[in-house]
């Protein structure tokens, strides 16, 4: 399993707008093409401002071959125009779990 590990840090006070619409539009577009969502998650401590999410793949390919589908997608390129101006940086790493993890 490749585990795709994303960092959206988000301009100041926006992250409760951005839950709520990507909640309301694009959620269910994702899981869609995505498939397996591991985790969702919102910053607390340390770096604030973000949200993190895990997708998990079979392989490096099949990630490329799904997010291919999701890009061509029109309704999520009209949420992702909607995002654009919200974040303040990305960050993305591609992961595999150690031969001990409880995910594989």
């Amino acid at each position: 399993m490749i585990l795709d590990h994303r960092i959206y840090t988000f301009k100041p006070g926006l992250v409760p707008e951005f839950l709520e619409m990507y909640e309301r539009e694009a959620l269910q577009i994702q899981i869609g093409h995505l498939g397996h969502l591991v985790g969702y998650f919102i910053s607390d401590v340390g770096s604030l401002n973000q949200v993190i999410h895990i997708w998990g793949y079979d392989s490096v390919e099949d990630r490329e071959r799904r997010r291919e589908r999701l890009f061509a997608d029109p309704a999520f390129m009209a949420f992702a125009k909607k995002v654009y101006p919200m974040l303040v940086s990305q960050e993305n790493r591609l992961i595999k779990p150690a031969s001990f993890s409880p995910i594989q």
